[in-house]
């Protein structure tokens, strides 16, 4: 094991690396930059056409006005309208392609960067930073360069939510048979996202440059289902109406250009229907516009993760679930989508009147988006709700892709505590820690004793986050473990609180206080302490210690103390069976050396005295 003071920003440097795929993110990040290079030529032939072709389109609508029996323009002009706007459509989708490819890259990169120690670019979690929580606070779950942190690729504020429940002991709700078939569920769907490297790369490509927010989304979709549109748009008399409006304008320019009609005919039935759509239209758009443009950049997103969902034919049962419960969120978003872009295509004045005069677009929107609302009012919590969870998943399988030195836990369904693991080490000290055998048997205690920085409180936190990771179906940092389904709490990083007028002691009661409160007889609770009353004399902390392992040792509680008062390891003889020793030792010599190994028996070697010598010389 590590130094227990072992500096945060030094983890970095052991970060373990899956060579493989580490090379395919650099192989994808150049296929993409060729290919973006190639899309960006193509979007400005595409810009050249459309100035070309608007331009050209103007000019034969002048002629008609100034040239006699020139109804011909007038077609013309209508044809080079039609291509401007389909050579338009070509260079929009050009532009998506482009920014779906950038998206796909940053994530290759992100990726490159993570397994250089690089986190800097992933959110940490610091909105979840709880120090009163009973475990995350003590075990860096979350915060700058923790357990999230290098987890965490969410792209939705809601998928960060749900991985952050996940990671704070979610699981705890659960009764234990439940949350045995959970976390195997939970790992086999984790087990078929982590081999499938295009769907997850793909799938975080979505939010990647712009987390989605799901909370604004759902208020905005709250807002829409509950905006208020005249029934008459969907009527089936009113929309007969509209075709044949279209029909006959269309039918009146084809004749005009035949000369069978005269030719201010089009033109004055192509204002009539602009002010028809103004007239019943304009106030309902405007209502549509406001709810729904907050959705402009997030509802893209949700289409592409519905589509890559609904296209992927999944086998494991969670993730099987999971996507009947998106049935129908395909349609839903994508049509959202066009109603989005089709209000984007009369953003501005001109599209506003020429695509009210040649297609009544305004009360297509409106009919179109009330359609929509009466449709799916009742679902889209839900498919955003399994999008988070999907949004968790990903991070999930991405971390077991890139640990690839890490290995399935084994979870049991038993009423008491097994811990047993073989070569157990941090996650975040990777390819150099010092891996470790270590066993814990039900209603059994062990006294941890060592030196200064000999490893004591990095093993107790290599216990605790590896626990949480096997919780969540997370692939554990050991050559093997096997553990049972208990309660979890720690108390290693116990602060004051002078605002309050909490001094560093009566926090400490305090949080003793809460750790016995939370005990339950029908559960079985594991504790991982670091030094007991650490804010008293030694001889006020060694009696304080030993009078609550005495009273917790009754209770349904499994221990793991690390301390430096060797006098408490004399517990193994007043209670043998039930209190057993193990140290950290070291060696003094010329200089210290540390072995970071645990093994059974009490620590002999403290080496304040040794290095503060040093220090004075």
């Amino acid at each position: 094991m590590c130094n227990d003071k072992f500096p945060q920003n030094l983890f970095t440097t052991f970060v373990t690396m899956n060579k493989d795929l580490d090379a395919l993110y650099h192989r994808r990040v150049g296929e993409l930059s060729e290919l973006i290079t190639t899309l960006q030529s193509k979007s400005k032939g595409f810009v050249i056409g459309e100035i070309v072709l608007f331009v050209s389109a103007l000019g034969f609508l002048v002629l008609f006005t100034i040239v006699e029996n020139g109804s011909w323009t007038l077609l013309v002009a209508l044809l080079l309208l039609f291509l401007y706007f389909y050579i338009r459509h070509l260079d929009a989708k050009n532009d998506r392609k482009i920014s779906e490819e950038s998206a796909l890259k940053l994530v290759y990169e992100r990726e490159i960067d993570y397994q250089t120690g690089d986190y800097s670019k992933f959110d940490a979690g610091e909105r979840y930073v709880n120090s009163s929580h009973h475990f995350t606070f003590d075990l860096d779950v979350f915060g700058d360069s923790s357990l999230f942190h290098r987890i965490n690729r969410t792209i939705s504020s809601g998928g960060a939510n749900c991985l952050a429940r996940s990671l704070a002991g979610e699981w705890e709700t659960m009764p234990a048979a439940e949350l045995f078939r959970h976390i195997e569920h939970r790992k086999e769907a984790i087990r078929e996202l982590g081999s499938d490297e295009n769907f997850v790369s793909n799938f975080k490509a979505q939010g990647v440059e712009n987390t989605i927010d799901t909370a604004a989304v759902k208020d905005a979709f709250a807002a829409a289902h509950t905006l208020e549109i005249p029934d008459y748009f969907g009527n089936t008399t009113f929309r007969l109406f509209v075709y044949a409006d279209l029909v006959g304008f269309y039918l009146s320019v084809f004749l005009s250009v035949a000369d069978l009609l005269p030719a201010f005919m089009p033109l004055w039935w192509g204002i009539f229907n602009f002010f028809l759509a103004m007239f019943c239209s304009h106030k309902y758009i405007k209502l549509i516009n406001e709810v729904i443009s907050k959705l402009q950049s997030q509802v893209r997103g949700y289409v592409n993760m519905t589509t890559l969902i609904d296209q992927q034919n999944f086998h494991s049962a969670e993730l099987v679930a999971l996507r009947n419960r998106m049935s129908g969120a395909k349609s839903s978003f994508s049509r959202l989508e066009r109603i989005l872009q089709k209000i984007d295509n009369r953003s501005n004045e001109i599209g506003i009147v020429l695509f009210n005069c040649f297609g009544l677009i305004d009360i297509a929107i409106v009919r179109d988006f009330l359609r929509w609302q009466r449709t799916y009012q009742h679902s889209t919590d839900q498919w955003i709700d399994t999008a988070s969870v999907f949004d968790a998943l990903v991070s999930m399988a991405t971390f077991r892709m890139n640990e690839d030195g890490a290995r399935e836990a084994e979870v049991v369904c038993q009423d008491e505590i097994r811990y047993e693991a073989q070569g157990l080490y941090h996650p975040f000290l990777g390819e150099k820690a010092v891996r470790n055998d270590f066993c814990i048997r039900n209603l059994e205690y062990y006294i941890i004793t060592g030196a200064n920085m000999a490893g004591k409180s990095t093993f107790l936190r290599t216990l605790g986050v590896n626990y949480i990771l096997a919780m969540n179906g997370l692939p554990v940092f050991a050559k093997s473990m096997t553990v049972s389904v208990f309660q979890l709490f720690t108390n290693m990083r116990t602060t004051d609180d002078l605002t309050h007028g909490i001094s560093y002691f009566n926090a400490e009661l305090l949080r003793l206080k809460q750790l016995i409160d939370s005990l339950r007889p029908e559960k079985p609770c594991l504790i991982i302490l670091d030094e007991i009353l650490k804010g008293t004399n030694s001889l006020d902390k060694l009696n304080g210690s030993r009078l609550f392992l005495q009273y917790i040792s009754k209770k349904n509680v499994t221990g793991v103390i690390a301390t430096h008062d060797l006098e408490l390891s004399k517990l193994s003889e007043e209670m043998p069976g039930r209190f057993n020793n193990y140290c950290f030792e070291i060696e003094l010599g010329e200089k210290v050396t540390y072995s970071y190994k645990i093994t059974p028996g009490v620590a002999r070697n403290q080496n304040a005295t040794f290095l503060l010598k040093g220090i004075l010389q």
